[in-house]
């Protein structure tokens, strides 16, 4: 084999490693960044796959049931007549429109213990955006 062959053949297998290195770190960054929306009651419809994958469910906060320390809170979820308990441990503090009766989204995994843990909490405050009812005369 020649010396211009030989550098070929390096550069080559140099840049077959990056592009298979390259390609593996995007499928995992996008394995790790999806998540599935599924109604409480769909989670509790699922077969044992519901474990590992990562989820959102949504519903309004059950007035009474938010209970915080620090940013750690735990709260229940309603959505008809499906309840979900809900702990979430995020890094941040709840948004400040989190409170009872408000609609919220968590995103995070379903335990076996029944428990969705939450690692990202959105939520809105829906008499926020109402229109507000005119003075009684």
């Amino acid at each position: 084999m020649s010396s211009d062959a030989t550098k070929y053949f390096k550069f080559g297998a140099a840049m077959l490693v990056i592009v298979v290195a390259l390609g593996y770190l995007a499928y995992t960054g996008v394995q790790e960044s999806k998540s599935y929306y599924v109604t409480i009651k769909e989670l509790r419809q699922k077969k044992d796959d519901v474990y590992s994958q990562r989820l959102r469910v949504a519903g309004n906060v059950e007035p009474g049931s938010i209970k915080r320390s620090g940013t750690r809170v735990e709260f229940v979820l309603v959505e008809q007549d499906e309840k979900l308990a809900v702990d979430y441990t995020g890094t941040e503090a709840p948004p400040d429109t989190f409170k009872d009766n408000s609609q919220a989204l968590a995103d995070g995994t379903f335990g076996r213990d029944g428990v969705f843990h939450a690692k990202q909490l959105q939520a809105k405050c829906a008499s926020k955006y109402a229109p507000q009812q005119a003075a009684a005369r």
